[in-house]
């Protein structure tokens, strides 16, 4: 056992004590970080118009600060990205995280002095939790690799700018710097392409022990290694035996990537976002993510059913029920008020609070009224290929509004590792689970609305073509799992296997 490992376990068992702390006392947290934004935001512009300094209870706040996204702050930020002080949050941001907007073109989130330290705190807890748990801290003699953006950061009126994922590399703890891949010159490449392979050639001979990233990302960096050596991931990197994700419900995913690994690994899953670090894996047994309520953040949430509605029910952490999907807003010390990031959540716990992500609540299909989300597409893929060595790369649903002949359907485009051997029988395993869990899917197949759903296969690679054609080629872009429209399922028509 090494110094680092040996003194890595008794820190990691006073740093979970201290996580333990405040979340055993959810609502005195949440009510303290709300003081403290309240008091912090009578001092901007933001909060001088909105009226803060008579902001008493959170009762106060709703009727003054209403539900927004980033249209709704954008005049705010454009002054901050102008070089104004004291607009969102008090002073100028440290950085800003820059994401494209599906409306708004590039989008420009600001990260502060206050909220920075959030974001690396949170990911440090989540890999100590892991160590306190396992009583071991064996991983943090291996190599570790981050699947990220470049970390060169532009400036923009003398605030940084870059991806979540660039900036965040240059906090990376100077124990851990030794044992961090790739190089900071492979890191810097922008094609995708060349990095991968770059990290391939940097990392098949090192003993990688922890790799991060989103997993269809990953699995292209695994499949190019067992291409270049002709072994499995755990022949090529022996102590590699956990895995740190977020961005996208794993589970789809994890046939096929322990049998590309060749063995069963741990998992990590983490939920960071640009606005804020909002939940980690705490445990490898329980379910859910950790919910950060000492984070600087104060949550709120909308039932996703009423989110659209005039008046939504809205509610703070202490109202909140298990098994009811909410959209999650935000409230940060870096100057987000009433934030609807898009996501969708459901919790798990209540004691402690933690969440899963459900998907995006602009990501779901109601073509015909039937109100399908993220979490029953996902739920109807795990059903059909439980038990089974079905392995899925990919896939995205999408109404068929307007067939050639008969009733519509829901289509999907799936890309299989293994095929089914009967996709009849696949089709209509999927499509019962769909009618188990949606009653308006039930109500529409037996009325003769719809027909049961259509499986597209997508040629293998299909998918990573079809974002280098739309020119989201790279390790931060997901792939919506689905969507109210036909703007990727046309497109994705082009890809079919022949």
């Amino acid at each position: 056992m090494s110094i680092k490992s040996f003194f890595a376990i008794p820190f990691a068992k006073i740093a979970t004590k201290q996580v333990l702390k405040w979340a055993k006392n959810p609502h005195k947290t949440q009510q303290k970080v709300f003081n403290n934004l309240i008091s912090k935001g009578q001092k901007t512009a933001f909060g001088k118009d909105h009226d803060f300094k008579n902001i008493n209870s959170y009762d106060d706040f709703k009727k003054r600060v209403k539900v927004t996204d980033y249209e709704g702050l954008r005049p705010y930020v454009d002054r901050i990205v102008a070089g104004e002080s004291n607009i969102l949050w008090t002073g100028k941001p440290l950085y800003f995280a820059k994401t494209s907007g599906t409306t708004s073109g590039a989008k420009y989130i600001p990260i502060t002095k206050d909220s920075m330290p959030t974001h690396i705190k949170a990911a440090r807890n989540a890999l100590l939790f892991y160590i306190a748990e396992k009583n071991d801290a064996s991983f943090v003699n291996g190599k570790m690799i981050f699947l990220q953006g470049s970390p060169v950061l532009q400036e923009k009126n003398g605030i940084k700018l870059g991806r979540l994922s660039g900036i965040v590399a240059h906090y990376v703890p100077q124990y851990l710097l030794k044992n961090r891949l790739p190089s900071w010159e492979t890191n810097c490449i922008e094609d995708w392409d060349t990095k991968v392979n770059a990290i391939v050639d940097e990392t098949v001979n090192e003993d990688m022990s922890v790799i991060s990233g989103i997993p269809s990302w990953v699995q292209m960096y695994f499949e190019k290694l067992i291409e270049k050596t002709g072994k499995s991931i755990s022949e090529i990197f022996p102590n590699f035996n956990f895995f740190i994700y977020g961005g996208v419900n794993f589970e789809p995913y994890k046939n096929k990537f322990e049998s590309i690994i060749g063995k069963k690994i741990d998992y990590i899953e983490l939920y960071p976002a640009s606005e804020g670090f909002i939940a980690y894996q705490d445990s490898q047994t329980e379910k859910g993510m950790l919910l950060q309520l000492d984070s600087g953040i104060f949550y709120e949430f909308i039932p996703s059913t009423e989110f659209f509605d005039d008046d939504p029910t809205r509610i703070s952490l202490k109202d909140v029920q298990l098994g009811v999907n909410y959209v999650i807003i935000l409230n940060t010390t870096a100057g987000l008020w009433g934030y609807n990031i898009g996501d969708t959540v459901e919790f798990t716990s209540l004691a402690p609070y933690r969440i899963k992500v459900t998907g995006r609540i602009k990501h779901f299909i109601s073509a015909f009224g039937e109100h399908v989300i993220g979490k029953e597409v996902e739920q109807a893929l795990n059903d059909a290929i439980a038990g089974t060595d079905i392995n899925i790369s990919e896939f995205t649903v999408a109404p068929q509004v307007n067939p050639k002949e008969g009733l519509p359907y829901h289509e999907w485009f799936i890309e299989f590792e293994n095929e089914p051997d009967n996709l009849e029988e696949f089709t209509s395993k999927i499509d019962a689970s769909m009618q188990k869990q949606n009653i308006y899917y039930l109500d529409l197949i037996e009325g003769k609305i719809l027909k049961p759903l259509v499986i597209q296969k997508v040629k293998k690679g299909g998918f990573h073509e079809y974002m280098k054609s739309i020119g989201k080629f790279g390790g931060q872009n997901k792939i919506p799992q689905l969507s109210d429209n036909r703007k990727i399922a046309d497109v994705l028509e082009k890809f079919l296997q022949d």
